[in-house]
């Protein structure tokens, strides 16, 4: 794709989109889609798109569909698995599916196999309490349509044909469990994100401008926003008017959005953690994995630090990727200033920030614990899944920054939130999205709600509802089996995945 990065045309926006990642993307051309007239503007600080959190090598890759993720089906107080976010969750990525469908179905994406495959899908656990925990997760999940193709063992020889890597110098009475489900996906959302920039660009007339920093969102009185944007390379600065705003830059969403005049941003904060992971050089070891595994992460330790080891497909290339192991930097992107995180320390959120940091001591002690890791006590953490790994066949690589969302709390003055939040202004003429996974995987989902928000009248429009009804079937409408089982079979076919439930 071309990246524009002259003078803007300085024209009424209908909508002006900040970030160039897979957020922005995916609403952009869901609103070109829904009205092709309608003026879009989308706006990146970097020379090129999908370069922060969007990146290949940024994030996990994995299409959470909650078929391997265990922080999705926790245990209640009563010992009973629950399934229910992960029913929400995986109809969430099935609708990201659908979306990307339509489009291949339409003639926009020529090559879904660029971006998406079959990779399987499991979860393992090792002691007698993980073990009867995965095996109840297994009993809940497969009464349920969704999960009915799920697969359990308590056998190594089994495991040995799942993962056989991670089964080298096992003995026999290790006590392990495992689950698996094979239409699990490894996804690049970095190509995916070039993908629908350019069908923005070609088919939409909507191009990205890149180099270009929003330094200010303002109300203007004739219309609904005054965007100030710098270009980073001239330090020119313009103006555009705008009826809707959209901020979807990643971790350098929250300083934009205390910069807005609207009183929902009232005590949101952030603290950013970077991450690492290790990844390996050695094309034998990396040839003996197809799968994601994903464990259970420790006792007290947040959802971001549950292991896993992936297969990953980058640039036509296999590769094997095991962490995360956190890190720490004032930077709320991975290109931006150390200076991030104090400068997003407000009076208005101050008593978030301090009450997050007094009711999550296990998460301080669990960033400590990460910051003191040198090389070999990676490797020792990759070991309790790849016994026989070696110094030699692995590397360290530094991945994405993320910001945790702090919300202000009435009982705990501030709490950290997990997911991905859209804070908005009561008439929804500007949205900003904050936080992290499911992220990527759920993005369709996220920025229909936006949509509803920012347009309602072209979402509730007849129009609006026939073409929504084309391409997101399951948008606002009940999801039975059959009608689950409909829509897998069309992914499988049209993206070219190998397996889908029978």
């Amino acid at each position: 794709m071309k990246i524009k990065t002259n003078k803007i045309p300085e024209v009424n926006y209908d909508l002006i989109c900040v970030g160039g990642g897979i957020m922005s993307a995916t609403l952009a051309l869901l609103a070109k889609i829904l009205q092709p007239n309608l003026k879009v503007l989308i706006v990146e600080r970097l020379d090129k798109v999908a370069q922060e959190s969007s990146a290949t090598w940024n994030n996990a890759g994995t299409g959470h569909s909650a078929l391997c993720e265990l922080n999705y089906t926790p245990e209640d107080a009563n010992g009973n698995v629950t399934i229910k976010k992960a029913i929400d969750i995986c109809t969430q990525f099935e609708m990201s599916k659908q979306f990307w469908c339509y489009l291949t179905q339409k003639g926009f994406i020529k090559n879904p196999e660029r971006f998406i495959c079959n990779v399987p899908h499991h979860s393992w656990v090792m002691g007698k309490t993980n073990a009867e925990y995965l095996e109840k997760r297994y009993k809940s999940m497969r009464q349920h349509f969704m999960f009915d193709t799920i697969e359990f063992t308590r056998d190594i020889a089994q495991m040995k044909k799942w993962f056989p890597l991670m089964m080298h110098d096992r003995a026999d009475d290790e006590i392990m469990a495992a689950s698996r489900i094979e239409r699990g996906t490894e996804v690049n959302y970095g190509v995916l994100t070039e993908q629908l920039f350019q069908i923005l660009e070609e088919q939409f007339d909507t191009p990205v401008y890149c180099n270009k920093e929003v330094l200010d969102v303002d109300p203007d009185n004739t219309i609904d926003w005054t965007v100030k944007i710098k270009d980073t390379h001239s330090r020119e600065t313009q103006h555009f008017d705008a009826k809707h705003v959209f901020i979807g830059a990643g971790g350098g969403s929250l300083l934009l959005l205390q910069k807005v005049e609207i009183k929902e941003k009232a005590g949101y904060g952030g603290f950013p953690v970077s991450g690492e992971w290790l990844v390996c050089k050695n094309e034998n070891i990396i040839n003996e994995h197809n799968a994601k595994v994903y464990s259970k992460a420790g006792i007290g330790d947040p959802p971001m630090s549950v292991p896993h080891l992936d297969t990953r497909y980058i640039n036509g290339k296999r590769e094997l990727l095991f962490g995360p192991f956190a890190g720490f930097s004032p930077k709320f992107l991975k290109e931006g200033s150390n200076l991030d995180l104090f400068k997003s320390i407000k009076f208005k959120n101050l008593h978030s920030m301090w009450g997050v940091f007094w009711h999550n001591l296990p998460l301080t002690e669990y960033l400590v614990k990460q910051l003191s890791m040198n090389f070999e006590d990676r490797m020792n953490a990759l070991r309790t899944f790849v016994k026989d790994a070696k110094d030699e066949d692995w590397e360290i690589l530094v991945a994405g920054q993320r910001v945790q969302t702090i919300k202000k709390d009435e009982f705990e003055g501030g709490k950290l939130e997990f997911g991905t939040e859209v804070v908005s202004s009561e008439d929804g003429s500007i949205t900003c999205l904050l936080g992290a996974s499911p992220g990527a995987s759920t993005a369709v989902k996220i920025m229909m709600e936006v949509l509803e928000k920012a347009f309602p009248e072209i979402v509730l429009s007849e129009n609006g509802k026939k073409t929504l009804n084309e391409m997101l079937p399951f948008w606002n409408n009940d999801v039975t089996e059959a009608f689950f089982d409909e829509q897998l079979k069309n992914s499988e076919s049209t993206l070219n995945l190998t397996t889908a439930k029978k």
